[in-house]
C-alpha cells in the first residue's frame, strides 16, 4: 500500500536525511586510490553506532539476496553499479566508485547515493557521473503535486538516453517512510502522465543508474553485486524526496 506522510511526519523524517548526507560526505572525502571498501564500510558503522541510528543493510535479506546483507554500506565499483557488497579490496587510481547507505533514525528511514572517481578521473567516467546526476534533478524537478508517476520516469529516462545510454527498468527507486522499501516503485524510464497520480506526502527514493555501453546486468557470486553483462562501468545518484503542496523537498541534500 501506498502510504502518505503528513507534515508533521515529514519534518519527523529530516533528521534522518540530514545523517544520511553527512555519512556519504564523509565517505566521499575518505575514498582515495589504497582504501580498503571494508575501511569506508567501518566508518560508516562508526558513525551509524555513534548517532545511535539503525541500518537498513545488515539484516537486509530480500528475495534477490543470496543472504543477509551483512554490511551498512553499498560500495560498488567500476562495473559493479547496484548492490555492490563491501569486500577486501584496496581502491586502485581511476576506480569508479558508487555509495550506496540507508539508516533508520527514530523510526524514519532515508536513502541516499552517489558516485566518485578516486584518484584520476577519465572523461568518459566524469561524463556518465554526470548524466546520472542530471537526472536525478530531472526526476526531482518532475516530483510535483498534480503531477503522474510517469512524469518522474520519463524525465530521468530523456535524459539518460539524450546522453546516449539505454536504460535498465528491473532495478529502480521505490517509497520510503518507516521501512527502506516500499511501494511504488520508480521506473528510470517511463511516459509522462501515466501511473500513480502525485499527491502531497508521498516520499520516494529517485535513484537514476546507467551503464557506458549496456542495461544488462548480472549478479556476481558473492550474491548480492549486480555487474554489467559487458564489463562497462556503471554510476548511481539518489535522493530521498518529500512531495509537498511547495514542491519537491530533498531531505538528503548534502552542503
Amino acid at each position: 500500500m501506498v502510504e502518505y506522510r503528513t507534515p508533521a511526519e515529514i519534518e519527523e523524517m529530516r533528521p534522518a536525511g540530514r545523517f544520511v548526507a553527512e555519512v556519504l560526505t564523509a565517505l566521499r572525502a575518505k575514498a582515495d586510490v589504497g582504501v580498503n571498501l571494508l575501511e569506508l564500510d567501518a566508518l560508516a558503522h562508526q558513525m551509524i553506532r555513534d548517532r545511535g541510528a539503525t541500518s537498513c543493510y545488515v539484516d537486509y535479506h530480500p528475495s534477490f539476496g543470496a543472504s543477509p546483507f551483512g554490511k551498512v554500506l553499498c560500495t560498488s565499483v567500476n562495473d559493479a553499479v547496484l548492490h555492490g557488497l563491501p569486500h577486501d579490496y584496496a581502491l586502485a587510481d581511476g576506480d569508479v566508485l558508487s555509495l550506496d547507505f540507508a539508516v533508520s533514525v527514530d523510526g524514519w528511514v532515508s536513502d541516499s547515493a552517489t558516485t566518485v572517481v578516486v584518484g584520476t578521473p577519465r572523461p568518459e567516467d566524469l561524463r556518465l557521473i554526470a548524466a546520472t546526476e542530471e537526472a536525478l534533478a530531472a526526476g526531482i524537478a518532475a516530483a510535483k503535486v498534480g503531477g503522474k508517476l510517469g512524469d518522474i520516469s520519463e524525465a530521468i529516462g530523456r535524459v539518460g538516453r539524450k546522453a546516449g545510454y539505454t536504460i535498465n527498468t528491473q532495478f529502480g527507486g521505490h517509497g520510503v517512510g518507516r521501512e527502506m522499501h516500499g511501494p511504488p516503485h520508480v521506473s528510470n524510464d517511463g511516459r509522462r502522465n501515466r501511473g500513480l497520480p502525485l499527491k502531497a506526502g508521498l516520499v520516494l527514493a529517485i535513484e537514476p543508474w546507467f551503464l557506458a555501453s549496456t542495461d544488462e546486468i548480472y549478479t556476481d557470486p558473492d550474491g548480492w553485486t549486480l555487474r554489467s553483462a559487458d564489463g562497462s562501468r556503471g554510476a548511481h545518484s539518489e535522493h530521498t524526496v518529500a512531495i509537498t503542496p511547495k514542491g519537491p523537498l530533498v531531505l538528503t541534500a548534502r552542503d
